[in-house]
């Protein structure tokens, strides 16, 4: 599945790739779409097929599952 992660900060974001990397799963940063708009305007873009319970880490603050193109669904959100 496609997921689309937004952080409260800029150093969340930094973070959490650096643990992706650790864990040989491939993330791509990125400007977060315009109508998933966040507080730091970096996300995490992944392709993940295992438990997303895995992947949370208090500096996200919002997961969304890509279901086409531009089209997105919230599956977590921090609160």
């Amino acid at each position: 599945m496609k997921y689309t992660i937004v952080f409260h900060t800029q150093s969340g974001a930094l973070k959490f790739d650096y643990k992706m990397r650790k864990l040989n799963i491939y993330c791509s940063l990125q400007p977060v779409p315009r109508k998933l708009s966040s507080s730091c305007g970096i996300c995490a873009k992944l392709n993940y097929d295992e438990n997303l319970e895995t992947l949370i880490e208090p500096e996200i603050e919002r997961i969304y599952e890509e279901i086409s193109n531009n089209k997105y669904e919230m599956v977590y959100e921090n609160e």
